[in-house]
């Protein structure tokens, strides 16, 4: 271990004294294991696993709110939680990859493309009622139109 010495804006402190991090409670112990994560991200260290468990605490405030705003009002999106995971994933399965061979790169993209469109048939499963379980029960019938036109326009110029 090497000591580390450094000024840093109050409200900074603040926050990091405020942080949650997982396995540390001090403000060394924090730093310790943030720059551990940095760098293992920055080497493409971070397995799937690991950068999946990232991810998820990249939008750790945003799922917490959103279990407030549940408990508050009684209202939920499944839209919004099903989005949020396939992103996490896409997200995970982007950081944990370093392609060193286009074998690799085929192997990246067809993983990368399956999720897409796994996110995809998702929001497709919500537009077939009139109402998705979101807050807004409107919002992807309203914003799938020029989607199904593609979709569409793909059938036609390219047979079935």
């Amino acid at each position: 271990m090497e000591p580390l010495s450094a000024r840093i804006p109050g409200d900074v402190y603040l926050w990091l004294a405020g942080l949650q991090v997982e396995g540390a409670t001090t403000n060394s112990d924090k730093l310790r294991v943030l720059l551990g994560q940095l760098k293992r991200q920055h080497d493409g260290a971070l397995d799937y696993v690991a950068a999946h468990a990232w991810a998820r605490d990249l939008t750790g405030r945003l799922r917490e709110s959103l279990v407030r705003t549940e408990g508050r009002t009684g209202k939920s999106s499944e839209v919004v939680s099903l989005v949020l995971d396939h992103l996490t994933s896409m997200l995970a399965l982007v950081v944990s990859q370093a392609p060193v061979s286009e074998s690799d790169a085929t192997e990246f993209e067809e993983a990368l493309v399956r999720r897409a469109f796994a996110l995809f048939e998702t929001l497709l499963r919500q537009a077939t009622t009139s109402s998705a379980a979101a807050y807004d029960p409107t919002v992807v019938r309203r914003l799938i139109g020029p989607t199904i036109e593609l979709a569409m326009n793909l059938k036609t110029s390219k047979g079935p």
